[in-house]
């Protein structure tokens, strides 16, 4: 999709969720692949994360009721915390959502096992997505797509049943693109940020080559600041670093991702963080060339989460 037809359709979607807005109608959704469409914001199971499991039902519930169908987890979130929280709180929600779960695994064996462990903690036979996770550098690559990597699980499970879609998360342009020039990916996972495009040039090129391959973009990191300093205190302690969390600031940052060629973002994994995201994804408007202008302009002074591309 070239750029300003995905602005148009963006800015359609946005428009809709903001008549009558803040809230009141469903979270707008793009296209994943095939017929399958996401919510423009994603649940990360990070959010349930220290929370009591009633807590952790109630959080699932009101996503879903406010049209939220992309939930994202990991077995490495809160040490299996994550998992064995959700599964419970989407299991009466499961066949409405598409479900996304990931393995930091690189061989076949130590895959499936944590394939396995994850369909049991969160209650499903299967995972829309199953995902490469934190793939961060070229031996990462190699080791997963050699011989008794982990790719053999993943191909494995797909014939199964056990999955339908593959990914990658990465944090490595190098890495993010040899994935995607090496392994079938469905979908790419990857930080699009606008300090991090304006500063450090980390980005763009991994969502302009997936869109070349035909591959799905997700998003983190959209409301990621700054790396925290060494020893700096946490006000959000389930972030590794600083979030924008001023309305304003939040809300262009948020802007910027959602204006790029995106399916959907996941917010930081704070729940009040997630709530500030699926409020102003509602006010969602595509940005005009001018205001993408600016905002990277601002950028200017901020140190990039990740370095230079």
């Amino acid at each position: 999709m070239e750029r300003r037809d995905f602005l148009r359709s963006a800015a359609i979607a946005g428009g809709i969720a903001g008549r009558g807005a803040a809230a009141k109608g469903p979270l707008p959704r793009r296209r994943y692949k095939d017929n399958v469409e996401l919510s423009i914001i994603g649940f990360g199971g990070i959010v349930v994360v220290g929370q009591e499991q009633k807590d952790a039902d109630r959080e699932v519930a009101q996503s879903v009721e406010r049209g939220v169908n992309y939930f994202d987890v990991a077995p490495t979130y809160g040490r299996g915390e994550a998992e064995t929280k959700l599964g419970p709180a989407l299991e009466p929600h499961r066949k409405g959502v598409f479900l996304a779960c990931k393995t930091t695994e690189r061989t076949a064996e130590g895959a499936r096992k944590e394939l396995e462990q994850s369909l049991q903690r969160l209650r499903t036979d299967h995972f829309d997505l199953y995902q490469f996770h934190a793939v961060t550098t070229t031996k990462d690559v190699e080791t997963i797509l050699g011989p008794g990597g982990a790719a053999e699980t993943f191909l494995k499970a797909r014939e199964q049943g056990k999955v339908k879609y593959l990914g990658a998360s990465a944090h490595s342009i190098e890495a993010a693109i040899a994935m995607m020039d090496r392994f079938p990916l469905d979908s790419i996972l990857f930080p699009v940020n606008y300090v991090c495009y304006a500063q450090s040039n980390f980005g763009p090129q991994v969502v302009e080559h997936a869109k070349k391959k035909g591959i799905a973009r997700l998003a983190l990191k959209a409301m990621a600041r700054n790396r925290l300093e060494r020893g700096a205190e946490r006000k959000y302690p389930k972030a590794w670093y600083e979030p924008f969390d001023d309305r304003e600031q939040a809300a262009k940052a948020l802007r910027f991702t959602l204006s790029e060629d995106i399916t959907a973002a996941v917010p930081p994994g704070d729940e009040r963080l997630y709530r500030l995201a699926l409020d102003l994804a509602m006010e969602f408007k595509p940005l005009s060339a001018r205001e993408r202008r600016e905002l990277l302009a601002s950028s200017a002074g901020i140190k990039p989460l990740f370095p230079v591309g």
